[in-house]
């Protein structure tokens, strides 16, 4: 993925109804020679990654679902697939109904599920390097109470039954510089070391590959979309790691970038480490390490400390640098995005133009920065009723015509080595209708409210969420997902432990985290509204006549919000303020990087409303 050369998004159908066909029987085999009644498949693979290696795309292979969250059950002679609300439209789309029941993952999800339907005696397998401390502990708490018996399996049976499973990924480690990254790893070992001993605790198995690339200042390419090289680290109270990884992936230069203190082993050699963690206090993250993991550190004598992940924290907050170059990135991409809007504008206003095509002509305008890397996600391409479903994934199974008189969708990002960019328009093709453009402006005034708050010291993203619905609410309107989420520096587009959402979140906002703002509407079968821009939390400041300093928002994202679908009538005079200063802004930053009709057309839709 460190070629661009390559074409970052495909449109071939992946997954579906004939994966199950293919596959479940292969599955069940393998659980009867392993003496298993039910085995549990997560989507989440070893590293608990959003998107996974072809070779842990275990949930597709038994399935054939190809979202980002969702779990199956798989028995002798029956299975249950479970979703999230993002996802009950897409699950039907790809997973055979005579082969699988389908439930909700809200309300107790698999653990419910299992209370209410294992049978007396019945054996329940399950991967222990797949599920969460936490959710494994529901779990058995659920098959105990329902008579059944609980079994980790040394050996994932879909791993026995998956002949043509694809290679481990093993691709080059590269070093992000510290001119990019704003810190040496020395500096952020020390600091980590540092937060390890004023918690009391020795050492921190490092689980997530997120940290460990951050910490170490090295990136790779072994998982799509994201700039991973997966592996798992220890660190030490005095800021030492032990690195387990592939070594294949290490170059000579970037063990030399290591140093003496960072030793490296292969990903085998992590359990003999753990082993010597015997009476040391260990922190490990119950939300991204596994069950497998916690045992093992019980296993040894350790004593385990389950506290969020000492990285996440720091990873988080970025620094000046990487404030910089994450704008610039933004500045970059927002140039291939005002290409992209005046196509939309023009050659896509035939009704003739499909998904992919779109999708497609977006990446070849993104590509023209021959710094990219890669995108941050699949491209969500959606027109029309496609629109309106939140995370669709656009296929040659199921893509659409951009049709006059509907509206078009599309949500997407580039991975650059100096950020991470996430960006949602929505796009008139022909004349909207009245309600497609007075929900537009109820979803645009929420967004402008979480632009402009600004909040004290210690407020967390919950507190905000009601911001960005607020004028939905008011029109009896709301939307089923979370309002932001944390975005890293040429790291993964989604990442914590920030997030505006209605779930509750206790970590509170702080200057230099990165922050989506996405309100939207969705009208099941007809079409889907988002806006999304990317911002940072400024440093806290006096506000004239006020008694606290206060936190504010800065926005990395610019590219023209579409005028013909905002109700002018329906803003505010401080609203219709914050558009044309935005706009102006988009002009001024985006407009030398652009020329021709492009030019012509984003002057034209960055004028005063």
């Amino acid at each position: 993925m460190n070629q661009i050369s390559h074409q970052f998004q495909t449109y071939d159908v992946t997954g579906g109804p004939d994966y199950g066909h293919r596959n479940l029987p292969k599955l069940r085999t393998a659980m009867l020679e392993m003496g298993v009644d039910l085995f549990l498949v997560p989507h989440e693979d070893e590293y608990q990654n959003e998107y996974l290696p072809d070779c842990n795309e275990r949930l597709m292979w038994v399935s054939g679902f190809t979202g980002s969250a969702g779990a199956a059950v798989i028995g002798t002679n029956h299975a249950v697939m479970f979703v999230d609300g993002r996802y009950t439209i897409q699950v039907r789309q790809q997973v055979a109904e005579d082969l699988f029941a389908f439930t909700k993952m809200e309300g107790g999800g698999m653990a419910s599920w299992l209370r209410e339907n294992v049978t007396s005696g019945q054996i329940i397998g399950f991967d222990p390097r797949l599920h969460s401390p936490a959710a494994l502990g529901h779990i058995r708490d659920a098959v105990k109470l329902a008579g059944g018996e609980s079994r980790s399996l040394a050996v994932n049976p879909i791993d026995t039954a998956w002949e043509d499973r694809p290679a481990v990924p093993l691709t080059p480690v590269t070093i992000q510089p510290d001119n990019l990254a704003g810190k040496s790893h020395t500096e952020k070992r020390a600091e980590i070391g540092k937060s390890i001993t004023s918690t009391g605790a020795d050492a921190a198995l490092i689980t997530a590959p997120a940290s460990i690339a951050w910490l170490l200042n090295i990136r790779g390419s072994d998982v799509q979309c994201t700039p991973l090289p997966l592996s798992t680290a220890i660190i030490d109270k005095d800021g030492r790691v032990q690195l387990f990884i592939a070594p294949e992936k290490l170059s000579a230069k970037v063990r030399e970038h290591f140093g003496n203190d960072v030793s490296v082993q292969t990903e085998d050699a992590l359990k003999g480490a753990i082993a010597n963690l015997t009476d040391k206090i260990v922190i490990t993250d119950p939300n991204t390490a596994s069950a497998w993991h916690v045992d093992e550190l019980k296993a040894a004598g350790a004593k385990v400390k389950l506290a969020s992940d000492p990285v996440a924290l720091p990873k988080a907050i970025k620094n000046a640098v990487e404030i910089k170059g994450t704008t610039a990135a933004h500045i970059r991409d927002g140039a291939a995005i005002v290409r992209f809007l005046h196509w939309l504008d023009t050659d896509a206003q035939s009704g003739e133009v499909d998904e992919i095509e779109a999708s497609s002509q977006l990446e070849r305008f993104r590509r023209l920065d021959t710094s990219i890397r890669d995108l941050s996600f699949e491209t969500i391409s959606g027109a029309g009723p496609n629109g309106a479903v939140v995370h669709y994934r656009v296929n040659t199974g199921t893509v659409l015509k951009l049709k006059r008189g509907s509206l078009f969708l599309v949500d997407s990002g580039g991975q650059y080595p100096d950020g991470t960019t996430d960006i949602t328009r929505t796009v008139p093709i022909g004349e909207p209708t009245q309600e497609m453009r007075e929900r537009f402006t109820l979803v645009l005034k929420g967004h402008i409210a979480l632009a402009t708050v600004r909040f004290p010291v210690g407020t967390t993203g919950s507190n905000l969420d009601i911001l960005a619905r607020h004028p939905l609410w008011q029109a009896g309107l709301d939307y089923d997902h979370g309002t932001g989420h944390g975005v890293g520096v040429f790291l993964g587009v989604h990442e914590g432990p920030q997030r505006i959402s209605k779930r509750p979140n206790m970590v509170a906002l702080q200057a230099g985290m990165i922050v989506s703002n996405e309100p939207g509407y969705y009208k099941t079968g007809e079409y889907g509204i988002r806006i999304e821009n990317l911002q940072y939390v400024t440093e806290a400041e006096a506000v004239a006549g006020g008694e606290r300093e206060m936190l504010g928002f800065t926005t990395l994202t610019l590219a023209p919000i579409h005028r013909d679908l905002i109700v002018l009538d329906m803003l505010s005079q401080t609203e219709r303020d914050y558009m044309d200063a935005y706009h102006a802004r988009v002009l001024q930053e985006v407009g030398p990087l652009v020329d021709g009709d492009p030019k012509a057309w984003l002057t034209a839709a960055c004028e005063v409303l």
